[in-house]
């Protein structure tokens, strides 16, 4: 099967519409991971049909849980979740956060080829990073702790109840991890997530500031 197919079913299990143009800049996103990957070493994963399903299918699966439209990606990394979000939803504006100079670089040559005018790579550490607004969702599939990603990163979040969510993406269901979570904050709830083709555990811990 070529990835294109592989690509378009994984889509259509999880529910997802998206345009021929976005497919083709999706894969292109792929296309421009592996060919960094070489030098760069940007993600362990090595063959082309297992990182569509590990990156491209696990990074689209949020969308149906999650929205915008001011989205940051913490420890963005090759882009992701980030760059797949922002092809899906060109009306949210999103922000990849990531202090490795390299991975910045690559980062914004990705924003270059794939004409995202809805991207912005900030090469910075999250809790040094103060951006004037807050967002409406912080993401993240990059921190292994959940009481660090709110600690580091929950300041970006727009203030009060209502306002932004801190989005955890995870493997197996994080017991110990919920128990340490900062006291300001508290769980909305915690989704399973099934991926096409990925047979492992995936859950999205959904957090937002107690009242």
């Amino acid at each position: 099967m070529s990835l294109a197919a592989q690509l378009a079913g994984g889509l259509e299990v999880l529910g997802l519409i998206l345009p021929p143009e976005t497919q083709i800049h999706l894969l292109q996103h792929l296309a421009l991971i592996q060919k960094w990957n070489r030098v760069h070493n940007l993600t362990a994963v090595r063959e082309p049909e297992t990182m569509l399903v590990r990156h491209l299918l696990d990074s689209l699966a949020v969308l149906p849980h999650v929205s915008g439209p001011r989205i940051a990606d913490i420890g963005s990394g090759a882009g992701l979740p980030g760059i797949p979000l922002a092809l899906a939803r060109p009306e949210w504006y999103v922000t990849l956060v990531e202090s490795s100079h390299k991975k910045a670089v690559f980062l914004q040559q990705a924003r270059i080829e794939l004409k995202l005018k809805n991207v912005e790579v900030v090469n910075e550490r999250v809790e040094n990073f103060h951006p004037k607004d807050g967002f409406d969702l912080v993401i993240s599939r990059a921190f292994s702790d959940l009481g660090d990603f709110i600690r580091l990163a929950g300041h970006l979040c727009i203030p009060g109840s209502g306002g932004g969510r801190l989005v955890a993406m995870k493997g197996v269901y994080p017991h110990e991890e919920l128990a340490q979570l900062p006291a300001q904050f508290i769980v909305e709830k915690i989704l399973p997530v099934a991926i096409p083709g990925l047979e492992a555990e995936r859950h999205l811990v959904i957090i937002r500031r107690a009242s």
